[in-house]
């Protein structure tokens, strides 16, 4: 009788594997970390990028380039990024389809060095086209990255720590982001001689990933399930979790074959008509929503202003808003460390319900910032708490939630969903904040204030916790909620017991028990 992981509670839990520390690591490298870095990038050069639009169109045109021209190529630079995204989350399914989880981010590198080329050779090319083309390039890099890398980090990690190898994702988007701001300080990068180094960066940790990641596994889950390759997947097995007998995880992976209903990948069209996957979808859909609509882009808005109105100097203010991305990252890091203990539910409600505490009262004190003089300092301590709350849960988990709410056949159209929607909301916040902050003023946190809390509210009444379970535990979680029947016991265990080890270690069918115990 071969019994499931569920039965095994006495099991000693494996401790990570430097293997897969390597594959976290390298894989976040050259993916999220480009993708925080460029969020923050373009702010120290952006006076310099201008003046070289002005330059080389004086040079081209023989007049200087008009206020509004000037304009809409700054907002062209910033804002077809996420128009890149959305191309690269739109087209992710079908790359990992061809090239698996491994191969995906392998090949997104290419996209990284192209970019910095372009980027960094603009200025010397006189080519301001080459800019804007170089940021669209980085941004169909970041879509593919933020939907391949969460998947492979799901599928590699034993579900004791697949919340902590996920959050790699978020740790290096906001050391993406820091790193951003430190080369862009004057004293580095951050001068009209040097910005285009701060693009050329760009290709070092594609680089790096790109010496590294063709040498770790890929996922065992994607060559056993999709790939038929059961040789494979045990060695990848063994390499992640550095252990020989690798049988119980084999067996899960076959229990979990036999349980899906469609044992070819779904296509976006089949997983929105699914009824067996219904609530998942919605659940990620709103969740992904909050992760862009909750404010987080908005407050870099206010940030500067804020330090002005508490008498700092101008010259100071980059040293300053360094605290901005080390507390991005501070507060990522303790996440990624205690998302196991404390699970994924609690942690997301607690970001979202303090963040909207936090919005609440940066209202109150930008309302009475110019009548109380120590004002802006309670306003810039709620901005810093805003966002170590974002970061201490929605900054991240959505990501893991993508990859643990479906199994395997549905998860490559449901991260093209969530990637569509994350980068449709980065894009509806960037067009619409402007004019919300126009209309309100100082009262426009109160529709995060809204987003936040209603968040809150669905993820408390219909997301289960995930923590410590197999993806076919947390598929039966939704079952009540979508109206499909949940297996018998009997059921379940013909599903377990339907697999045995030979002596050789390999995973071979026998006759399925038809007895319950």
């Amino acid at each position: 009788c071969y019994l499931s992981s569920d039965t095994l509670k006495g099991k000693v839990r494996q401790p990570v594997t430097a293997c897969l520390l390597s594959a976290a690591f390298f894989g976040a490298l050259g993916s999220s970390f480009l993708y925080g870095y460029n969020l923050s990038v373009v702010n120290a050069p952006a006076l310099y990028i201008k003046a070289f639009f002005n330059k080389t169109w004086v040079e081209r045109y023989g007049e200087p380039l008009g206020a509004e021209t000037a304009t809409l190529l700054w907002s062209i630079i910033v804002s077809i990024f996420a128009i890149g995204g959305l191309f690269g989350a739109l087209s992710v399914s079908f790359i990992i389809k061809v090239l698996g989880r491994k191969g995906t981010l392998l090949l997104n590198n290419s996209f990284a060095v192209i970019a910095a080329l372009l980027l960094s050779l603009g200025e010397r090319a006189k080519s301001f086209e080459m800019l804007i083309i170089g940021r669209l390039i980085i941004g169909v890099d970041s879509g593919i990255a933020l939907s391949a890398l969460p998947m492979y980090l799901g599928e590699i990690s034993p579900r004791h720590m697949r919340g902590f190898i996920g959050q790699f994702n978020s740790i290096l988007i906001c050391l993406g982001v820091f790193t951003g701001q430190v080369l862009g300080l004057p004293e580095l990068l951050g001068q009209e001689s040097r910005w285009n180094y701060l693009f050329a960066f760009l290709a070092l940790p594609a680089l790096l990933q790109l010496s590294v990641l063709p040498f770790l596994p890929e996922s065992p889950r994607f060559l056993l399930m999709e790939r038929r390759d059961e040789a494979g997947a045990e060695r990848a097995f063994q390499r992640f979790l550095g252990k020989t007998d690798v049988s119980q995880e084999l067996e899960e992976v076959h229990a979990e074959t036999r349980a899906q209903d469609n044992l070819h990948t779904v296509s976006v069209l089949q997983l929105l008509r699914s009824p067996a996957v219904r609530w998942q979808l919605i659940t990620i859909i709103i969740t992904m929503a909050c992760y862009q609509l909750c404010g987080l882009n908005a407050i870099w808005y206010y940030t500067n202003g804020i330090l002005r109105e508490a008498g700092f100097a101008e010259n100071i203010l980059p040293y300053i808003t360094l605290s901005t991305g080390a507390i991005e990252t501070l507060a990522a890091i303790i996440s990624g460390l205690v998302i196991e203990r404390i699970g994924r539910k609690p942690l997301l409600i607690f970001g979202f319900s303090a963040m909207a505490v936090f919005f609440s009262l940066l209202t109150v004190f930008l309302n009475f910032q110019d009548s109380v003089t120590w004002m802006p300092y309670l306003s810039f301590i709620c901005i810093l708490a805003v966002i170590a709350s974002f970061c201490s849960g929605p900054g991240g988990i959505p990501f893991v939630l993508t990859g643990e709410l479906f199994e395997q056949s549905y998860r490559p159209a449901a991260f093209m969903i969530a990637g569509t929607v994350n980068w449709l909301s980065n894009f509806a916040v960037g067009l619409l904040f402007p004019f919300i902050q126009e209309t309100l003023q100082s009262f426009a946190f109160l529709v995060f204030v809204v987003v936040c809390t209603l968040g809150s509210i669905y993820l408390y009444f219909v997301l289960p916790e995930t923590k410590n379970k197999t993806f076919m535990d947390i598929s039966q979680s939704f079952a009540k909620i979508n109206k499909i029947p949940i297996p018998a016991p009997t059921q379940e265990m013909e599903l377990v017991l339907s697999t045995k080890t030979d002596v050789n270690g390999k995973v071979q069918d026998v006759i399925k028990m038809e007895s319950s115990f």
